[in-house]
């Protein structure tokens, strides 16, 4: 997971362009009560961001589908593979919010899987 996670992190370093953006923390988006409002952010706001946010994003929106789903496993392999495809969907999609990229991916893998959305 560090690998995927390292990977995303190098990979959203640079621009649609191909050009490298400065990196901002996390603490960029934080409201005046020192809230993120995950629902709202970004590809590319995840792309701008350092490698130990990228890490703390991860983790959190992992935990808040897992949640949702009311599931307590970790299946590590299947994670590392939507992480994946995460990352390729944002870098083609910057405008995204990361939510949309997340439902998008869930809803391919489960589409692989044969199982019905409901």
């Amino acid at each position: 997971m560090t690998k995927i996670l390292a990977a995303m992190a190098a990979s959203f370093v640079f621009s649609a362009s191909g050009m490298a953006t400065a990196q901002v923390p996390l603490t960029s988006y934080v409201d005046a009560n020192g809230f993120i409002d995950v629902q709202a952010l970004t590809c590319a706001q995840l792309a701008g961001t350092f490698q130990e946010d990228a890490d703390a994003l991860s983790a959190w929106y992992s935990g808040w589908y897992n949640g949702l789903a009311k599931k307590h496993f970790l299946d590590l392999k299947k994670g590392k593979v939507v992480e994946h495809e995460v990352i390729v969907y944002c870098k083609a999609n910057p405008g995204k919010k990361i939510i949309e990229a997340i439902a998008v991916v869930f809803k391919d893998e489960r589409a692989k899987l044969g199982i019905e959305m409901k």
